[in-house]
Protein backbone atom coordinates (compact mmCIF):
# COMPACT_ATOMS: atom_id res chain seq x y z
CA UNK A 1 0.00 0.00 0.00
CA UNK A 2 1.45 3.39 -1.28
CA UNK A 3 0.67 5.46 2.22
CA UNK A 4 1.84 8.44 0.52
CA UNK A 5 4.96 8.94 2.64
CA UNK A 6 7.77 9.29 -0.14
CA UNK A 7 9.71 12.61 0.39
CA UNK A 8 8.36 13.46 3.89
CA UNK A 9 10.06 14.39 6.23
CA UNK A 10 10.32 12.56 9.80
CA UNK A 11 11.82 13.25 13.20
CA UNK A 12 11.42 10.46 15.18
CA UNK A 13 12.48 10.62 19.10
CA UNK A 14 13.41 7.73 21.10
CA UNK A 15 14.46 6.20 17.78
CA UNK A 16 17.57 4.38 18.30
CA UNK A 17 15.97 1.08 19.27
CA UNK A 18 12.39 -0.42 20.98
CA UNK A 19 9.36 1.04 19.30
CA UNK A 20 11.07 4.56 18.19
CA UNK A 21 13.22 2.21 15.98
CA UNK A 22 10.05 0.40 14.93
CA UNK A 23 8.35 3.66 13.79
CA UNK A 24 11.55 5.08 12.08
CA UNK A 25 11.58 1.87 10.07
CA UNK A 26 8.12 1.76 9.12
CA UNK A 27 8.16 5.55 7.79
CA UNK A 28 11.46 5.09 6.06
CA UNK A 29 9.92 2.36 4.43
CA UNK A 30 7.37 4.06 3.07
CA UNK A 31 10.31 6.31 1.72
CA UNK A 32 10.34 9.49 4.29
CA UNK A 33 13.15 11.23 5.06
CA UNK A 34 14.35 10.42 8.58
CA UNK A 35 15.85 11.84 11.73
CA UNK A 36 16.45 9.44 14.17
CA UNK A 37 16.84 11.05 17.76
CA UNK A 38 17.72 9.64 21.64
CA UNK A 39 19.75 10.22 23.84
CA UNK A 40 22.67 7.89 22.72
CA UNK A 41 23.50 9.62 19.80
CA UNK A 42 26.33 7.35 18.79
CA UNK A 43 23.20 4.83 18.74
CA UNK A 44 21.28 7.15 16.81
CA UNK A 45 23.94 7.67 13.99
CA UNK A 46 24.68 3.84 13.62
CA UNK A 47 20.44 3.59 13.43
CA UNK A 48 20.23 5.60 10.73
CA UNK A 49 23.06 4.52 8.70
CA UNK A 50 21.23 1.48 8.85
CA UNK A 51 18.00 2.48 7.97
CA UNK A 52 19.25 4.39 5.10
CA UNK A 53 20.82 1.45 3.62
CA UNK A 54 17.75 -0.94 3.99
CA UNK A 55 15.51 1.77 2.77
CA UNK A 56 17.66 3.94 0.52
CA UNK A 57 16.18 7.07 2.14
CA UNK A 58 18.29 10.22 3.59
CA UNK A 59 18.30 9.51 7.20
CA UNK A 60 21.12 11.44 9.93
CA UNK A 61 20.97 10.28 13.98
CA UNK A 62 21.54 13.01 16.37
CA UNK A 63 21.38 12.92 20.25
CA UNK A 64 18.31 14.42 22.25
CA UNK A 65 17.97 14.39 26.00
CA UNK A 66 14.19 15.12 26.15
CA UNK A 67 15.07 15.85 29.83
CA UNK A 68 17.43 18.71 28.80
CA UNK A 69 15.74 21.56 27.01
CA UNK A 70 19.03 23.00 25.62
CA UNK A 71 19.29 19.29 23.77
CA UNK A 72 15.43 19.82 22.63
CA UNK A 73 16.00 22.89 21.27
CA UNK A 74 19.41 21.86 19.57
CA UNK A 75 16.99 19.36 17.84
CA UNK A 76 14.58 21.14 16.62
CA UNK A 77 17.12 23.64 14.95
CA UNK A 78 19.02 20.51 13.87
CA UNK A 79 15.69 19.35 12.01
CA UNK A 80 14.89 22.59 10.17
CA UNK A 81 18.35 23.14 9.59
CA UNK A 82 18.45 19.67 7.84
CA UNK A 83 15.39 18.93 5.52
CA UNK A 84 13.84 23.01 6.46
CA UNK A 85 10.54 21.70 7.81
CA UNK A 86 9.49 18.83 9.80
CA UNK A 87 6.24 16.77 8.08
CA UNK A 88 6.09 14.22 10.63
CA UNK A 89 6.86 14.23 14.21
CA UNK A 90 6.99 11.36 16.68
CA UNK A 91 7.19 12.74 19.93
CA UNK A 92 8.14 8.99 21.85
CA UNK A 93 9.86 10.17 25.42
CA UNK A 94 11.59 7.49 27.83
CA UNK A 95 9.73 5.99 30.83
CA UNK A 96 10.42 7.00 33.95
CA UNK A 97 11.48 5.12 36.92
CA UNK A 98 9.54 1.63 38.20
CA UNK A 99 8.38 1.84 41.63
CA UNK A 100 5.11 2.72 43.70
CA UNK A 101 3.71 6.18 43.51
CA UNK A 102 2.70 6.39 47.23
CA UNK A 103 6.78 6.80 47.50
CA UNK A 104 8.15 9.55 44.40
CA UNK A 105 9.65 12.98 45.81
CA UNK A 106 8.22 16.09 44.35
CA UNK A 107 11.80 16.96 42.65
CA UNK A 108 11.08 13.47 40.61
CA UNK A 109 7.64 14.34 39.76
CA UNK A 110 8.83 17.78 38.54
CA UNK A 111 11.91 16.13 36.52
CA UNK A 112 9.62 13.78 34.96
CA UNK A 113 7.19 16.13 34.10
CA UNK A 114 9.39 18.30 32.34
CA UNK A 115 11.21 15.50 30.75
CA UNK A 116 7.74 13.74 29.60
CA UNK A 117 5.25 16.86 28.81
CA UNK A 118 7.38 20.08 28.72
CA UNK A 119 9.71 18.63 25.95
CA UNK A 120 7.00 17.25 24.15
CA UNK A 121 5.12 20.55 24.05
CA UNK A 122 8.11 23.16 22.98
CA UNK A 123 9.52 20.65 20.77
CA UNK A 124 6.25 20.21 18.84
CA UNK A 125 5.82 24.29 19.32
CA UNK A 126 8.78 24.98 17.11
CA UNK A 127 7.79 22.53 14.48
CA UNK A 128 3.83 23.06 14.32
CA UNK A 129 4.05 26.58 12.80
CA UNK A 130 5.36 25.16 9.72
CA UNK A 131 2.89 22.21 9.20
CA UNK A 132 0.20 25.19 9.77
CA UNK A 133 1.49 26.93 6.93
CA UNK A 134 1.83 24.47 4.69
CA UNK A 135 -1.34 22.96 5.90
CA UNK A 136 -0.28 19.52 6.12
CA UNK A 137 1.33 17.83 9.56
CA UNK A 138 1.19 14.74 11.59
CA UNK A 139 1.95 14.80 15.37
CA UNK A 140 1.93 11.38 17.14
CA UNK A 141 2.74 10.78 20.49
CA UNK A 142 3.68 7.35 22.03
CA UNK A 143 1.94 7.09 25.42
CA UNK A 144 0.53 4.00 27.33
CA UNK A 145 -2.34 1.92 28.19
CA UNK A 146 -1.51 2.91 31.83
CA UNK A 147 -3.93 6.51 30.37
CA UNK A 148 -6.97 4.19 30.38
CA UNK A 149 -5.58 1.88 32.45
CA UNK A 150 -3.42 2.34 35.13
CA UNK A 151 -0.26 -0.13 35.41
CA UNK A 152 0.93 -0.87 38.72
CA UNK A 153 4.34 0.52 39.55
CA UNK A 154 4.06 2.96 36.65
CA UNK A 155 2.43 5.90 38.88
CA UNK A 156 4.33 8.87 36.76
CA UNK A 157 4.12 7.20 33.33
CA UNK A 158 0.13 6.84 34.54
CA UNK A 159 -0.51 10.22 35.77
CA UNK A 160 2.12 12.19 33.01
CA UNK A 161 0.65 10.68 29.83
CA UNK A 162 -3.04 11.25 30.62
CA UNK A 163 -1.40 14.91 30.92
CA UNK A 164 -0.11 14.59 27.99
CA UNK A 165 -2.59 12.85 25.85
CA UNK A 166 -5.32 16.06 27.12
CA UNK A 167 -3.20 18.05 25.74
CA UNK A 168 -3.20 16.57 22.30
CA UNK A 169 -7.10 16.32 22.06
CA UNK A 170 -6.94 19.81 23.41
CA UNK A 171 -4.25 20.53 20.60
CA UNK A 172 -6.53 18.75 17.73
CA UNK A 173 -9.22 20.94 17.95
CA UNK A 174 -6.75 23.87 17.41
CA UNK A 175 -5.40 22.52 13.87
CA UNK A 176 -7.68 19.97 12.44
CA UNK A 177 -8.80 22.81 10.21
CA UNK A 178 -5.12 23.34 9.09
CA UNK A 179 -4.87 19.74 7.63
CA UNK A 180 -2.44 19.16 10.79
CA UNK A 181 -3.55 15.93 12.83
CA UNK A 182 -2.10 14.47 16.17
CA UNK A 183 -2.85 11.08 17.68
CA UNK A 184 -1.74 9.14 20.38
CA UNK A 185 -0.59 5.36 20.08
CA UNK A 186 -0.59 3.67 23.43
CA UNK A 187 1.74 0.69 23.46
CA UNK A 188 0.47 -2.34 25.88
CA UNK A 189 3.07 -4.97 25.96
CA UNK A 190 5.38 -4.34 23.77
CA UNK A 191 8.83 -6.94 22.84
CA UNK A 192 11.40 -4.04 23.72
CA UNK A 193 13.62 -3.19 26.70
CA UNK A 194 11.55 -1.94 28.43
CA UNK A 195 9.37 -4.72 28.94
CA UNK A 196 12.09 -6.60 29.80
CA UNK A 197 12.83 -4.30 32.67
CA UNK A 198 9.48 -4.90 33.91
CA UNK A 199 9.83 -8.71 33.47
CA UNK A 200 13.23 -8.34 35.80
CA UNK A 201 11.40 -6.09 38.55
CA UNK A 202 8.28 -8.10 38.49
CA UNK A 203 10.50 -11.60 39.17
CA UNK A 204 12.62 -10.18 41.58
CA UNK A 205 9.27 -8.69 43.51
CA UNK A 206 7.37 -11.56 43.75
CA UNK A 207 10.17 -14.35 43.55
CA UNK A 208 9.62 -16.04 39.93
CA UNK A 209 11.51 -17.32 37.44
CA UNK A 210 11.47 -14.94 34.08
CA UNK A 211 9.82 -17.44 31.93
CA UNK A 212 7.41 -17.84 34.40
CA UNK A 213 6.46 -14.08 34.37
CA UNK A 214 6.62 -13.95 30.92
CA UNK A 215 4.43 -16.78 30.18
CA UNK A 216 2.12 -15.35 32.99
CA UNK A 217 2.01 -11.48 31.01
CA UNK A 218 1.00 -13.34 27.91
CA UNK A 219 -1.71 -15.81 29.14
CA UNK A 220 -3.80 -11.89 30.46
CA UNK A 221 -3.71 -11.16 26.58
CA UNK A 222 -6.09 -11.95 24.59
CA UNK A 223 -3.75 -13.09 21.56
CA UNK A 224 -1.66 -15.24 23.87
CA UNK A 225 1.49 -13.40 23.11
CA UNK A 226 3.08 -9.76 23.24
CA UNK A 227 3.20 -7.44 20.56
CA UNK A 228 5.95 -6.53 18.19
CA UNK A 229 7.94 -3.23 17.19
CA UNK A 230 7.17 -3.82 13.52
CA UNK A 231 3.20 -4.08 14.01
CA UNK A 232 3.26 -1.22 16.00
CA UNK A 233 5.04 0.55 13.47
CA UNK A 234 2.96 -0.21 10.82
CA UNK A 235 -0.03 2.25 13.19
CA UNK A 236 1.54 4.58 13.36
CA UNK A 237 2.94 4.60 9.33
CA UNK A 238 -0.93 4.63 8.77
CA UNK A 239 -1.29 7.81 10.90
CA UNK A 240 1.08 9.35 9.42
CA UNK A 241 -0.34 8.80 5.99
CA UNK A 242 -2.09 11.12 3.41
CA UNK A 243 -4.92 8.30 4.04
CA UNK A 244 -5.31 9.05 7.64
CA UNK A 245 -6.02 12.75 7.23
CA UNK A 246 -9.48 12.61 8.34
CA UNK A 247 -8.08 11.02 11.99
CA UNK A 248 -7.14 13.45 15.19
CA UNK A 249 -7.29 13.57 18.33
CA UNK A 250 -7.44 9.45 19.16
CA UNK A 251 -6.05 7.49 21.62
CA UNK A 252 -5.26 3.92 20.14
CA UNK A 253 -4.42 0.79 22.20
CA UNK A 254 -2.03 -1.23 20.25
CA UNK A 255 -2.18 -4.20 22.97
CA UNK A 256 -3.78 -7.41 22.03
CA UNK A 257 -6.73 -6.82 22.92
CA UNK A 258 -5.41 -6.34 26.55
CA UNK A 259 -7.32 -3.30 28.03
CA UNK A 260 -10.93 -3.86 29.00
CA UNK A 261 -12.34 -0.63 27.67
CA UNK A 262 -14.70 -0.69 24.97
CA UNK A 263 -14.08 2.83 23.31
Amino acid sequence: MNLGLAGKRALVLGASRGIGRGIAEALAAEGARIIVASRDGDACISAARDIAASHSVEAHGIACDMSDIDAVDAAAAFALETFGAVDVLVNNTGGPPFGPVSQVESETWRESFEAMFVSVTRLTGYLLPGMRERRWGRILLVTSTGVVEPIPALGISNSLRVALTNWAKTLSFEIAADGVTINALMPGRIATDRIEQLYRLTAENQGKEIDMVKAEVAAQIPMGRVGTVEEFGAMAAFLASERAGYITGTATAIDGGLTQRAV
